[in-house]
């Protein structure tokens, strides 16, 4: 069945379940990721901006991040944007270049991420079940104003509930692969 309001769930749940595999990426493991520093703001040009705006962010090997920023004369900015962000890596500045080689994780921090990454994934889910419970109640209300019949309503509400089990089990799923990368040592 193709109705509006099962697209419009669809659409909403995938930005729910991207937003959290989004953030299962800033999760870092001990490997270099881009992802960990590029949504960092930085104070240029009289005005905030992304690192990504203003530097390119590589990977050289997968122990160090290397920021480059495209104007010289913002290096000390990005490196005290970078201290501020506290994100457990010291920044170290070489001529032109930020060097931030990546510590090795602990087991009590890869403990910590975890917790993270299941704190996310409930938000995820919380924001499934959100659309769900919206969903719902338009069908009802459709129901009840005559654009929909019983029988239509009812199929459309156990599609909710079974596109609704196909996205938390996504969820489940990436959360479990996030899980097993940070507990791999």
């Amino acid at each position: 069945m193709n109705h509006p309001i099962l697209t419009d769930l669809q659409g909403r749940m995938k930005k729910a379940l991207d937003h959290t595999l989004l953030e299962f990426g800033t999760i870092h493991t001990g490997k270099a990721s881009p992802s960990m520093v590029e949504s960092v703001m930085v104070e240029a040009y009289g005005t905030t901006m992304r690192l990504r705006d203003c530097a390119a962010i590589t990977t050289p090997d997968p122990r160090l991040i290397q920021i480059t920023p495209w104007d010289k004369s913002i290096i000390r900015s990005v490196e005290k944007s970078l201290q501020t962000a506290n994100l457990g890596i010291n920044p170290i500045v070489d001529g032109s270049v930020i060097r931030m080689p990546l510590p090795e994780l602990s087991r009590e921090r890869r403990q910590e991420f975890v917790k993270i990454a299941h704190r996310l994934a409930e938000e995820g889910h919380v924001s499934i079940r959100s659309t769900r419970r919206d969903s719902m109640e338009l069908a009802k209300k459709q129901q009840k104003e005559g654009k929909l019949s019983e029988d239509d309503a009812k199929r459309i509400e156990k599609e909710i509930q079974t596109i609704t089990d196909r996205f938390i089990k996504d969820i489940n799923s990436h959360l479990a692969a996030k899980e097993k990368e940070l507990t791999t040592v």
